[in-house]
């Protein structure tokens, strides 16, 4: 993981956001809401760029803040996210009204293990993003995999954790059992037969994983 000066550094070159993000961001802060770090939110918005992405499915609405930037870099794109806690959706909804891309995203309430076939109406996607219960990830992999379109990629957030996946005492019995399912859920992505993929030390760690035998 980079230092927190490199971070600093990295952050400070990164382009203002509209006032519609900044205040989203700030509200995250401020309330505790995990958003993608902006290293790490970059990165993914720059290879959805380069992947010509039109069709997103994201694990993970939160308060709307990574669906909106997604939104934003990729006008022809729509995204298609799931939150299963009603509070942060209705606060979703709301940011997402506000802003000029409301059109291209659809909201899906529910548990992301329950609403596949919501989701599948959906169907296929170009790119997955989960980026939403850290124990699950695996379950989310398995289970939207099969939406990926034969060229699509699947992204995953906070597979570093603060960098504790690599820490050999963590106190925490919690924190210790949530950092053990992320590093398993690491060791199985890496060695996984259908797909290549590489994990990125920006942000909090972020995996792309791309079909095996298929072209970039």
């Amino acid at each position: 993981m980079l230092n927190e000066k490199l971070h600093s550094y990295i952050d400070g070159l990164i382009s203002e956001r509209n006032p519609l993000l900044t205040e989203m961001e700030n509200y995250a802060s401020v309330h505790n809401v995990p958003i993608m770090e902006l290293s790490g939110i970059e990165t993914m918005l720059q290879l959805l760029r380069i992947h010509r992405t039109e069709r997103i499915l994201e694990v993970g609405t939160a308060i709307g803040y990574s669906a909106l930037r997604m939104a934003d870099a990729l006008p022809k794109a729509h995204i298609v996210t799931i939150e299963r806690d009603v509070e942060r959706l209705q606060l979703a909804e709301e940011f997402i009204q506000r802003s000029e891309h409301r059109n291209q995203i659809t909201l899906i309430q529910g548990d992301a293990l329950e609403v596949e076939d919501a989701v599948k109406e959906h169907a296929s996607f170009d790119a997955i993003f989960i980026d939403a219960a850290k124990g699950q990830y695996k379950k989310f992999f398995e289970i939207y995999s099969k939406y990926l379109s034969d060229d699509g990629m699947i992204i995953t957030d906070n597979v570093l954790f603060k960098g504790l996946v690599a820490e050999p005492e963590i106190e925490t019995k919690r924190i210790r059992n949530l950092v053990k399912k992320i590093d398993e859920f690491n060791h199985w992505l890496m060695s996984h037969p259908g797909y290549h993929s590489v994990i990125l030390p920006v942000g909090d760690g972020v995996a792309i994983s791309k079909r095996r035998g298929e072209s970039i």
